[in-house]
């Protein structure tokens, strides 16, 4: 069921900025045929990948660059909790001062360094159509093609997120085709990294805009490398909506992200557990909302006070230290050597997960899956890692043992040995 979303609207230092990006203002002030692309972060069948082919799972932090730039440190502290991506943001100079190219080298520099994957994202665009302050889209390109040089040779590493929350409430219908144009613009100017793109109605999508005209704007982008980025707040405040959304982009194999989210906002109370748990089952990637320095009356949705790293608020140790969150999710991008952020480098199962590196010693119950440095692991030769016990679908999860009888709910999604499987011949199974 799509829900009209229930938001509180609050103007401050000239604009209202809703969906929860926007209110992140300083307290002081299927898809087409052609071959995707191979090189850098790309993606193919829907999933996300590296330039060596291994499947990358983003888990990561939003982090308010733009309003904050003297916080140099935050991306390094943020990979320090076990994050593998950072999504910045910065501006056009639209709306806040603009994010020079040079300065977007050095924000690619700090995450290289700090061993995660970039997300870049303009985030002037955010309400365009109902905020009268917003850019458009096309004014995102054209900055992205201004700073083009700080992102050439920078495929393997950075993702660009071409606009923030493009459109509000009134005039979404035109997003269709607006992130057409960008997307053409942007490969017409010789970017090539992989692009992302968010959901109009303030990121959330309730009119499903973006859910219904994914395939033909994955189709646009000659190189087939387009990310869809769904905000997750108020709208999503069951799992079956979390649910619905996420597989309907799983089952048609376009990629999707949370682009963000949080476990409270003023137009809702998102289900954080179900959008966590949900991500972990389909290896959807997501990025919670945000890092410090919230105001207008959503500072509960920082992670960490006064960006201090070992100040985690409430909301912060949920996301970092609790089930499905970072601890026990999150794996290092290859390019860095892979493995835990935290440590531990025993590679990379078929399914995506890491490789115990004590073997059956970490897995009491015998069942293959494993736990060490607070995430889940997989034993070398076990039906978790080959499949054996019932073989693997395409989607790299495990075929259910007991068929259907392991799927109440008919969605072609099981649980069997504590993970999900896959129910032979269903919709899920392709």
């Amino acid at each position: 069921m799509t829900k009209s979303p229930r938001r509180t609207w609050l103007t401050a230092a000239g604009s209202a900025l809703a969906g929860v990006a926007g209110l992140l203002l300083p307290v002081f002030g299927t898809a087409g045929a052609a071959q995707a692309a191979d090189g850098g972060i790309h993606v193919s069948n829907g999933r996300v990948y590296e330039a060596n082919g291994n499947e990358f799972v983003m888990r990561g932090v939003n982090h308010a660059h733009a309003w904050y730039p003297t916080e140099t440190g935050a991306i390094t502290d943020i990979a320090a909790k076990g994050a593998n991506t950072v999504r910045v943001v910065l501006s056009s100079g639209d709306r806040w001062t603009e994010t020079s190219a040079s300065q977007v080298s050095s924000i690619i520099g700090d995450c290289k360094t700090s061993k995660v994957i970039c997300v870049l994202e303009v985030h002037d665009t955010t309400g365009y159509g109902e905020d009268g302050a917003a850019a458009s889209l096309d004014q995102a390109a054209d900055y992205w093609v201004g700073v083009r040089s700080a992102l050439q040779g920078q495929e393997d590493y950075v993702v660009v997120n071409i606009g923030n929350e493009p459109y509000g409430n009134s005039g979404y219908t035109a997003w269709t085709g607006a992130t057409k144009s960008a997307i053409g613009k942007l490969r017409s100017a010789g970017i090539e990294n992989a692009l992302m793109v968010d959901a109009p109605n303030w990121g959330q999508d309730w009119s499903n805009t973006m859910r219904d005209n994914a395939a033909s704007v994955f189709a646009s982008d000659p190189r087939r490398n387009t990310i869809f980025s769904i905000h997750m707040y108020g709208v999503y405040d069951t799992a079956a909506e979390v649910q619905n959304y996420l597989n309907h982009f799983v089952n048609n194999r376009l990629p999707i992200v949370v682009g963000e989210f949080g476990d409270n906002h003023s137009d809702g109370n998102p289900d954080e557990n179900a959008i966590m748990a949900t991500a972990r089952s389909l290896r959807v990637g997501y990025l919670g909302w945000s890092w410090s320095g919230n105001g207008s009356g959503v500072e509960y949705l920082d992670m960490v006070t006064g960006f201090g790293p070992n100040a985690l608020t409430a909301w912060g140790d949920r996301f970092f230290n609790g089930a499905d969150g970072i601890s026990a999710t999150s794996t290092r991008a290859t390019i860095y050597g892979g493995g835990s952020n935290g440590g531990g480098t025993g590679g990379t199962a078929p399914n995506g997960y890491p490789y115990c590196l004590n073997g059956s010693s970490s897995d009491p119950d015998g069942d293959g899956w494993g736990w060490e440095s607070n995430r889940s692991c997989v034993v070398r030769g076990s039906t978790a890692d080959t499949g054996s016990g019932g073989g693997t679908a395409p989607n790299g999860y495990p075929y259910c043992l007991n068929g259907s009888s392991s799927d109440p709910d008919g969605d072609g999604w099981g649980w069997e040995s504590n993970r999900s499987c896959v129910v032979r011949g269903s919709t899920a199974d392709r």
